[in-house]
């Protein structure tokens, strides 16, 4: 896809960029070194409770011993700690990969759940085996896990399993490659912007800047981390040489201006070729799926299967994010980019919390004509709204 822009920083950017960071590092987004060891910590003692765990199943099948003992399932972490974005208190999003003949159901969320269950370490334990995406979640030291699970169609997992290969999927089950495909869009991500630390603090500033302005959650019908990692990841290619105080204003220009349902892809959507391995995952693909068409703000996974990461998005919350894009890109262009070098003034204006009390009318305003407190409508932006 071809860049709109080879320009490289001036050292006025780079100042930018820098004082951007010390902000981003005030406000706790970047762990301290003892944190990260003790997440560190967390991953390599779950991995050791999941290689007893797989070794017990496998006994239990009846299997050999020597094969019981060669047994290995992977912990493979995902989300924004796979990215390089978790900061302070950010959850852990792992992936238990198991052999095929593990049992989701009774081996992972039984057997494996009733281990954790007895782990002095583990608290909060919520096993969730009938979501979307099937999950285990806990406090494992206080860190809050999400656990999924996915089988592999091979009796041993090997230990340098290659996911970016498609073959993985074959004879997998629909939970299960929902569940892998954390990882594989993480990988790509990363795999397909040009500079991976211009892209890691470009979209630490932009999910610090959604969280503040209430636009950051999946379940409420925003976005949630991998929707915001995908439209920075697809600004980075558009400026490949850019540092991240060029990326941020960039970043809501070009989607102040965009034109939804225009998708937002980061490279061709993959489909299945209908040869050997003709997987039959769902694909994105409003030209063939009904309910494709229909998405709002598609804002397409780079990974086979792609998906619309955004499916949630309804027209009231694409209202309310592109008002707060516009207002987004109106402080870039006033205060950031003519604050000059190194102007930190800004960037503090971009991160001001939305006061929503501020923002629609109440009180008397809120009462019918009768003196009555009147009933507010569910969506926000059917209150009387004033200026930001």
């Amino acid at each position: 896809m071809t860049p709109i822009s080879l320009v490289g920083p001036t050292p006025a950017d780079h100042e930018s960029s820098s004082r951007l960071e010390v902000l981003l590092r005030e406000a706790g987004l970047y762990e301290t070194s003892d944190e990260l060891a003790a997440r560190e910590d967390v991953l390599r003692d779950l991995q050791a409770i999941v290689d007893r765990w797989v070794k017990r199943v496998t006994a239990q099948r009846g299997f050999p011993d020597g094969m019981a003992e060669q047994a290995t399932a992977l912990l493979i972490p995902f989300g924004s700690y796979r990215l390089g974005v978790h900061g302070r208190g950010s959850d852990i999003d792992a992936l238990v990969v198991g052999p095929s003949y593990i049992d989701r159901d009774h081996d992972f969320f039984a057997v494996l759940g009733g281990v954790l269950a007895e782990t002095e370490a583990v608290t909060e334990l919520q096993p969730v085996p009938r979501a979307h995406v099937p999950v285990i979640k806990m406090r494992f030291r206080g860190v809050q896990v999400d656990l999924l699970y996915a089988g592999l169609c091979l009796p041993v997992v090997p230990r340098d399993l290659d996911l970016r290969d498609r073959s993985v999927f074959r004879g997998m089950d629909l939970a299960s490659a929902r569940s892998l495909n954390g990882v594989r869009v993480a990988d790509e991500l990363l795999r397909l912007v040009p500079d991976a630390g211009a892209f890691r603090t470009t979209l630490r500033c932009i999910k610090h800047w959604a969280k503040a302005r209430g636009v950051y959650s999946n379940v409420m019908g925003f976005l949630g981390g991998v929707g915001w990692a995908i439209l920075v990841a697809r600004v980075c290619q558009l400026y490949p040489n850019a540092s991240p105080s060029m990326l941020v204003p960039r970043f809501f220009k070009i989607f102040t201006q965009w034109k939804w349902p225009n998708p937002v892809l980061l490279r061709d959507i993959e489909h299945d070729d209908g040869g050997e391995l003709a997987l039959r995952l769902p694909v994105w693909d409003p030209r063939r799926n009904p309910r494709d068409k229909s998405h709002l703000m598609p804002v397409i996974t780079p990974a086979y299967p792609c998906m619309n990461s955004c499916y949630n998005v309804s027209h009231a919350t694409l209202r309310t994010i592109t008002e707060q894009l516009q207002i987004g890109n109106g402080i870039c262009q006033q205060e950031i980019l003519k604050s000059g070098p190194g102007g930190a003034g800004g960037w503090d204006a971009l991160f001001q919390p939305f006061q929503f009390f501020k923002a629609y009318k109440t009180g008397e305003q809120g009462r019918d004509g009768h003196g009555r407190h009147a009933a507010l409508p569910s969506q926000p932006e059917s209150l009387h709204r004033q200026a930001p």
